[in-house]
């Protein structure tokens, strides 16, 4: 319903008059969406009725009152509490820069060397080839893969077409830890 209300009355509380129909479920072009009683909405706005936004729409739309277009400066602008929220983050990215820069100046502490580690003796060598004639037989033999450089497969790295690889478990089974295979 679009009515006159007085207002200081509240917004579903009583009104002066009837003036109109409102539907904003149908169609923006059909003629049932906006029903209004010209006369008398010329008469309250002559005796200074204040329509509010949406009906000051439907008044410009219905060529009874011209409604000034209006323009939403803070439209794009970011609300008070995101703008805190960038304001943190750049005082934290400020503080890191600031650290990053102490840190570079800070005098260099020379480390003590450490001891070489010695090779594990009983470390499973790395199979060049699974093919023992060689890798660069595979390349001849097949002539689709010339430019395909064969390397070896990685430890533990399985080849399509072969079973899983067994990892081998660091622990000894006789200590009761099972065996990961």
């Amino acid at each position: 319903r679009v009515v006159v209300a007085d207002s200081r009355s509240p917004r579903d509380g009583s009104y002066l008059e009837h003036i109109g129909t409102y539907n904003p479920l149908l169609a923006k072009d059909d003629t049932n969406r906006v029903r209004l009683v010209e006369d008398r909405v010329r008469y309250w706005l002559g005796v200074g009725a204040q329509p509010t936004d949406r009906v000051a729409r439907m008044l410009d739309k219905a060529g009874i009152r011209e409604r000034a277009a209006t323009s939403n400066l803070t439209k794009g602008e970011p609300g008070k509490k995101a703008k805190d929220r960038a304001e943190d983050r750049a005082k934290k990215l400020a503080e890191a820069e600031e650290a990053a820069q102490a840190a570079k100046a800070a005098p260099v502490v020379e480390a003590t060397p450490v001891a070489e580690a010695e090779p594990v003796a009983d470390a499973a060598p790395v199979a060049e080839s699974a093919d023992p004639s060689g890798p660069d037989s595979d390349a001849a033999a097949e002539p689709e893969n010339q430019g395909v450089s064969a390397q070896a497969p990685a430890e533990g790295a399985v080849e399509p077409g072969s079973e899983e690889p067994k990892v081998e478990s660091s622990m000894d089974p006789a200590e009761g830890a099972p065996d990961i295979a």
